[in-house]
């Protein structure tokens, strides 16, 4: 799959422009990470792909990657009813010395 055709768009939220800007140190367990970043993928999309399509677009270090699969919601209109479609989100967290710039 096109790594451009992977990430579809970014999520710009209230909620994600505050994770994006929470880092953490390093602990025992586990390594320091950087900000966390929302973004609407392709639905197929794994999440090597994933990764590799943001640090292939954004020049980053990815450290990892948590989807989530999301229904569409029931609209109606007049007296018809209808759904918007399903879509996938994935939350990408970086390395401590990386971050995008576009939030």
């Amino acid at each position: 799959m096109n790594v451009y055709k992977v990430i579809r768009r970014p999520l710009v939220t209230e909620k994600g422009t505050h994770q994006s800007l929470q880092s953490h140190a390093a602990t025992r367990s586990q390594p320091a990470r950087g900000g966390a970043y929302a973004f609407q993928v392709d639905p197929g999309a794994t999440k090597p792909q994933i990764k590799l399509a943001v640090e292939k677009i954004y020049g980053v270090k990815v450290l990892s990657v948590r989807t989530c699969n999301r229904k569409g919601k029931l609209r109606r209109v007049r007296y018809k009813t209808g759904k918007t479609p399903d879509w996938k989100k994935a939350v990408v967290v970086l390395r401590s010395d990386h971050h995008i710039d576009l939030f």
